[in-house]
Formats: structure tokens, C-alpha cells, sequence
């Protein structure tokens, strides 16, 4: 079941709090926002990128250091200080031309649950609340911020049969 639902994903969406991040918030002096985001992560999204499924991002907050990632990972799609994410599912669809069963979420605490219900396949993070955990279909082995996103992206690519070439271009 889990394997069929990997291999419809044609577009992951992220939160990112709790998710590409370990839901740390860290302020500096002047109340600027600092984030701490996994490489790992990014180049889990780079390599789907590659294979051709982009990345979205959906989050309550607005940050500089979000933006400023998102532009270094080339992710186009953010969607932030929203009060309802279920909402790009409806975007996202127009804008693509993607089925909601052909999109994945990955999130990690109560406000995600309305946005992993329309979705095909719900992902959880393993620090994730555990109402969240019992809604997915997929919970990680890794946190938030510590890998669960690459955990994601490469279980994506191992269910569609794309791990193989894509370890080819790092052979070259």
C-alpha cells in the first residue's frame, strides 16, 4: 500500500517547522529569525528535482531564512504565513495540473492534519505529535530537521524506481 502511494507522488509539500527544521525558533538581538536546516535535506530535494518532482512549501510562519533557502534549493512554490494550508492544494492543482492523490505532505503537529487529509499520501516525521503519527501513512525513522525530509525524498525515488539513476550521476 505505502509502495503505491510513493509511486503516485509527483509533488512532496513541506512544512517547515518541525519538518525541514528541528522546530527550533532562535532570535537574535533585534528579534531577527535564525534557522537551522539539514544539508542532507536539501540535497534529498535537489535529487528530486532532478527526477523531475518538484518541492513545495506550506508553513504558518514567514521567514527571511526560509525564502533565502528556498531560493538557494530553487524551490518556487512557497506558500507562507498561511492561517488555512489546505488551501494549496487547490493552487498547487491549478498551477501544475496535478491531482491531490498525486501529491504528497509531510508535517508534524495538529495544524498539518486538515492539509495531510486531502492529500495522497500523509507523512509524519517521527518527533511528530502523535495524533499526527496515527494520520499518516507514513511516519519517518528520522526527525524533523535531521534527515526526515531526505528519508522522504528517498524513499520517493527507491519506490519509483529512480534511486539507481540517480546515484549513477554522483559515479560519473
Amino acid at each position: 500500500m505505502i509502495s503505491e502511494l510513493l509511486k503516485a507522488v509527483r509533488l512532496l509539500i513541506l512544512d517547515v517547522d518541525g519538518v525541514l527544521t528541528t522546530g527550533e525558533i532562535t532570535l537574535d538581538s533585534r528579534g531577527r529569525e535564525i534557522k537551522r536546516f539539514d544539508v542532507k535535506d536539501g540535497l534529498g530535494i535537489r535529487l528530486l528535482q532532478r527526477a523531475g518532482i518538484p518541492t513545495a512549501i506550506a508553513t504558518g510562519r514567514c521567514s527571511d531564512a526560509l525564502r533565502h533557502r528556498c531560493r538557494e534549493l530553487g524551490i518556487e512554490m512557497l506558500f507562507d504565513d498561511l492561517a488555512d494550508k489546505t488551501t494549496v492544494v487547490e493552487i498547487l492543482s491549478a498551477r501544475t495540473g496535478l491531482t491531490p492523490p498525486q501529491m504528497a505532505f509531510a508535517g508534524d503537529d495538529l495544524p498539518d492534519l486538515a492539509l495531510m487529509g486531502r492529500v495522497g499520501l500523509a507523512i509524519a516525521v517521527a518527533n511528530a505529535h502523535p495524533v499526527v503519527q496515527r494520520r499518516a501513512h507514513l511516519v519517518t525513522r528520522a526527525e524533523g530537521g535531521r534527515g526526515a525530509v531526505r528519508e522522504i525524498c528517498e524513499s520517493i525515488l527507491n519506490a519509483q524506481g529512480r534511486w539507481d539513476d540517480i546515484i549513477g550521476i554522483f559515479l560519473q
